[in-house]
């Protein structure tokens, strides 16, 4: 059963997973640091 999608592909899911997560990190760490920011006024 093949399937259409190249995300199925070992690597081009494991750099896709890699790139959501990366993207996931860095917007949780902008959020804490707005929350940081805004506790300090």
């Amino acid at each position: 059963m093949q399937t259409i999608y190249p995300l199925v592909n070992w690597n081009n899911g494991i750099i896709m997973i890699g790139v959501f997560a990366l993207v996931c990190i860095v917007l949780v760490a902008v959020m804490i640091g707005f929350i940081n920011s805004e506790r300090k006024k």
